[in-house]
């Protein structure tokens, strides 16, 4: 009876973590959507910066038939979903994809009307900065809900998975073509805001994936390795990983000590080292965030009972 009861419960557990995650899920790309409409139509658009990918090539388009901008999306995903579908695993992989492009053409298209066709203001890097800041903002919560805005990165994933092509190669060739091609379009200065909203877009993504770097790890040469580590736990609580290590200039062995610390701990523990071993070679690297006892806590993705 009990064991049933536990079964029950871990049953019901697994199905409401089930349901937060898809919530979560459909929050973020919600939040991506809004946030890359409103830098296309209020700040790339009206100015003929044209983004890259498909959205560019919509944009292209655009300027000479007057098609809607997400219809063309959607429609150039839909041989790109397709590959997907066949190389890239089938619907598991390119259903949020799919969705999301699908309630991102929609929703384009459906909110030209209440923005302004001017737009917001006459300076075009101001438009190509803030363009790229929301666009990119947009990029990272889909891709952070697992899922993406299909064009070029799921493009760009099919040829790295067929023919081992890194995925920078494909996006460089892809981004620089429709560069280009808007330059020979709108002219080659807005080519070159176009640029610049294409570099801030990836700095602002990446910040929405990977966050601040608000972690350092540490590498520690030292011959006083057990006393260092136990001023490093009692003071910063910090856990530290030791092994011996043997430096090939002087032939001398050493102990190396590695920890991951906060940012604001690092003058704390370059002192704790240094008075204990003056002669203590220190190498503190960036880290974006970590994953453990005492720092973030793993969500684990998969709901198996």
């Amino acid at each position: 009876m009990r064991q049933t009861l536990s079964v029950t419960r871990r049953v019901r557990y697994a199905n409401w973590r089930f349901v937060i995650y898809w919530l979560r899920s459909f929050f973020f790309i919600s939040i991506g959507i809004v946030l890359s409409i409103i830098g296309l139509q209020l700040f790339m658009v009206p100015f003929d910066i044209a983004p890259t990918g498909v959205t560019g090539i919509a944009v292209i388009i655009n300027h000479f038939f007057g098609l809607p901008i997400g219809a063309l999306y959607m429609i150039g995903n839909i041989p790109i979903m397709l590959l997907g579908y066949r190389y890239l695993g089938g619907w598991r992989v390119v259903f949020l994809s799919v969705v999301t492009i699908v309630a991102y053409s929609v929703a384009f298209d459906s909110s030209t009307l209440y923005f302004p066709t001017e737009g917001v203001s006459d300076n075009e890097l101001l438009n190509a900065l803030f363009g790229g800041i929301l666009s990119g903002v947009g990029t990272g919560f889909v891709l952070r809900a697992g899922s993406t805005f299909g064009g070029t990165s799921t493009l760009a994933l099919i040829i790295q998975r067929r023919t081992g092509t890194p995925l920078s190669t494909t996006y460089m060739y892809t981004d620089i073509g429709v560069i280009v091609a808007a330059g020979f379009v709108f002219g080659w200065e807005q080519a070159l805001f176009a640029t610049v909203a294409l570099f801030i877009s990836g700095v602002a993504s990446d910040y929405i994936l990977e966050g601040p770097s608000v972690i350092r790890t540490v590498f520690i040469v030292t011959d006083n390795p057990r006393a260092v580590s136990d001023a490093i736990l009692a003071v910063l609580g910090r856990g530290v990983t030791a092994w011996d290590t043997v430096g090939m200039y002087t032939e001398r062995e050493h102990s190396m000590l590695y920890v991951t610390i906060a940012r604001s701990q690092v003058e704390e523990l370059r002192a704790i080292v240094s008075d204990i071993d003056e002669k203590a070679f220190i190498v503190i690297g960036q880290g974006q965030t970590a994953y453990g006892l005492g720092f973030k806590r793993t969500r684990p993705k998969h709901f198996d009972v």
